[in-house]
């Protein structure tokens, strides 16, 4: 395979919201550019980027995919991002490793939250943007309706590149305004020819309109045009392009990727306008042993560097690496220092990736993207180099999971395989985690919405770890509200040496959070010492197992002020004995009460949503702490909220605002649980211990 400098590669990501068509036409670019020969399509389960068994099965792209083509002597990789809002943070690792971001919308309707999101998103990232409204074919699409709303929304940075020739059933092509040039149908059968008379004054007025859009990308020519002069087509290439690459300029194109309908056109403006990889700013990161920030220009001649933006774990493939070579090259049979974990891997063959198809290169160079199998340490967001030029690159910003089930293996071979099934896909999957709770002794994993944690089930059942979904279990304590004492006496004679165990204790309240204290007050030897720690060990016993509902007790003192023993009978299993007997006497006495857990809850939410969000929280017994605006139309909403009202708020969320609102949650303090509260839990456990589950 030919070699490929930076300057003649494109990386481009496809976002947009579910169903909008991001998969189809990465599909119709591979397609158009003989990339594949067959076109696939996502209802079938053919198409090339959406190739896991649960892709195929949801007909809903739930990994990022990565596919390469060749147009007009350039090198594209394309990045296929899921739609589903549950898979943002694949989103967030396509914007790391392209340049420029086509945003797919349609033609028949509104602009949807998940292309928003992902043009904040881009935004953020500093990445280029563009726009390509589909679906031209469909009944109702309307373009200029879809340009409109695009302006109404993002102001005049939107720059339409083409208008359609027809519409509907009727579209058959588009009008390149840059060369002023109707081109009709697909693939071989293109055709480029004259403006159709009944759109010429149409495409005179958005010729202008992208004209002026070129000229102010480009100063001289900004002043030419000022001036009244004609601007050629290759200034109006040169004007976009620094207008593209400065994000003053959305160019916005049109077609069909079910038909291949302008698919030809907007290849062709990739690799006119966007930008390649040294049009973008410079790699940067920092030196892990200095701690000293560096920069890496993006060609062959500097120190090897690449992050690593996904890693896909298959139980029968092993574990496939994609990286993004920041600076220098990768080559195949080499060794290469994981800066992160500051461990060496050893480089097998490297790859260029077409879906689920592999193509064994000898190196992947400076821009470009590849993959590599097997390697043992590395995890995405990883930083790869030259060991003797270490650096770790600029991490990718995942967003923190937010939505959390528990899990329960069927057997104990599935339990023994739970625990590496879940550290793969941990490596895999930066917005997934998990951890073993010591207070409810579940396994409970978190993602970001209930999609997400039901997919990653059906994987760790892939790699033989068959668990089920239960409710995850509030972690709620018990502690008591006033002082009481009384005596705790185990005496047991079964003929032969008895048992004899007798103590007086005294309970009291701590302050919350301020855990518990053990007071031996004994005088005068009414309990020997040696019997003294037995009964601690009982009190501790007795607080694991609760007072009312079966919850830890937490925050009391408890001291140990008199009692009596037997010099042949007593032992410290009497003497235990007699300390969960007190505990369990004295804490019905001592005002026992419920807590439950408080998390500060931020909300991030369009003005327009904040009374819906809002109402919500105080229906969930919600403590609402003030708002922040957040510039762009958005507030936040900071409350505190019981943790056993947040368990679904992830879904919740995103029902009450259509997919707009974020949350953050953290955990805070507990609180006594309101009579209705804790009598339910009371009841609830009174009637497990009945049913013997307890």
């Amino acid at each position: 395979m030919r070699k490929i400098g930076s300057t003649a590669i494109r990386n481009v990501g496809v976002f947009g919201h579910q169903g909008n068509g991001k998969t189809s036409l990465t599909e119709a670019m591979m397609f158009e550019s003989g990339a594949i020969d067959r076109l696939g399509r996502v209802d079938d389960g053919s198409a090339s980027t959406d190739f896991d068994a649960e892709e195929i099965k949801r007909k809903i792209s739930i990994n990022l995919g990565v596919a390469h083509c060749e147009w007009l002597d350039s090198h594209i990789n394309l990045v296929d991002a899921p739609g589903y809002l549950d898979f943002v943070g694949d989103v967030r690792a396509a914007l790391r490793v392209v340049e420029i971001a086509v945003l797919v919308a349609r033609a028949t309707g509104d602009v949807e939250v998940g292309f928003e999101i992902a043009w904040d998103l881009a935004d953020k990232a500093g990445v280029s943007k563009a726009v390509f409204i589909n679906k031209m074919d469909r009944e109702n699409s309307d373009f200029y309706q879809t340009i409109k709303r695009l302006r109404e929304r993002y102001g005049t940075c939107i720059a339409p590149m083409e208008v359609p020739v027809g519409t509907a059933e009727t579209f058959v092509g588009v009008v390149d305004l840059i060369h002023n040039q109707a081109k009709i149908g697909t693939g071989k059968t293109l055709a480029v020819g004259e403006i159709p008379l009944d759109l010429q004054d149409v495409v005179s007025e958005y010729h202008e309109m992208l004209v002026e859009s070129a000229a102010e990308g480009d100063d001289e020519l900004l002043e030419k045009y000022l001036d009244g002069a004609e601007l050629t087509a290759e200034e109006v290439v040169r004007g976009l392009h620094s207008g593209i690459d400065a994000g003053k300029v959305v160019p916005v194109f049109c077609g069909s990727a079910g038909k291949g309908i302008g698919i030809a056109a907007l290849l062709d403006a990739i690799v006119e306008a966007f930008p390649n990889p040294t049009e973008k700013g410079v790699p940067k990161g920092k030196n892990p042993q200095s701690g000293v920030e560096e920069v890496r220009e993006a060609t062959e001649t500097t120190p090897a560097s690449a992050l690593v933006f996904k890693t896909i774990a298959d139980p029968f493939v092993g574990q496939l690496t994609y990286f993004r070579v920041m600076s220098g090259s990768v080559k195949s049979d080499s060794r290469i220092l994981n800066a992160v974990k500051n461990r060496e891997e050893r480089i097998g063959q490297v790859y260029r990736i077409r879906g689920k198809q592999q193509e064994a290169v000898s190196e992947i160079g400076a821009g470009d993207i590849g993959a590599v199998a097997k390697l043992s340490d590395t995890s995405t967001g990883d930083t790869l180099c030259d060991a003797a030029h270490p650096i770790i690159l600029d991490p990718i910003e995942f967003p923190k999971p937010v939505y959390e089930q528990a899990i329960v293996a069927r057997t104990k071979v599935d339990e023994d395989k739970m625990g590496p099934a879940l550290q793969r896909l941990l490596a895999e999957d930066p917005t997934f985690n998990y951890r073993r709770d010591s207070e409810t002794g579940q396994t409970v994993i978190a993602g970001m919405g209930e999609t997400h944690l039901n997919i990653v089930v059906e994987r760790l059942r892939r790699f033989g770890a068959n668990v089920d979904i239960a409710p995850v279990r509030v972690p709620y304590r018990e502690t008591v509200t006033h002082k009481a004492e009384g005596q705790g006496k185990h005496k047991k004679q079964t003929g032969g040496r008895g048992q004899y165990g007798d103590c007086w204790i005294r309970m009291e309240p701590k302050e919350h959070s301020s855990g518990f204290e053990f007071v031996d007050a004994i005088v005068g030897g009414a309990i020997p010492r040696q019997y003294i720690p037995a009964v601690e060990k009982g009190v501790l016993e007795a607080m694991s197992t609760g007072i009312q509902a079966g919850y830890p007790v937490v925050d009391v003192k408890v001291t140990c002020y008199d009692g009596s023993y037997h010099d042949v009978d007593s032992s410290e299993q009497a003497f235990k004995m007699a300390g969960i007997l007190a505990f369990n006497s004295v804490a019905a006495k001592a005002g026992p009460v419920i807590l439950e857990p408080i998390v500060s809850v931020s909300v991030y939410v369009p003005d327009d949503m904040m009374g819906d969000v809002i109402s919500d929280l105080n229906g969930k017994r919600g403590r609402i702490l003030g708002m922040e605006p957040q510039g762009n139309g958005r507030q936040c909403v900071k409350a505190m909220v019981p943790l056993a009202e947040m368990q679904r708020y992830a879904i919740d969320l995103r029902s009450i605002t259509r997919g707009y609102g974020s949350f953050e949650i953290e955990p805070s303090h507990y609180e006594e649980a309101p009579p209705m509260v804790a009598q339910a839990l009371i009841e609830t456990y009174k009637k497990h211990r009945e049913a013997g589950e307890h």
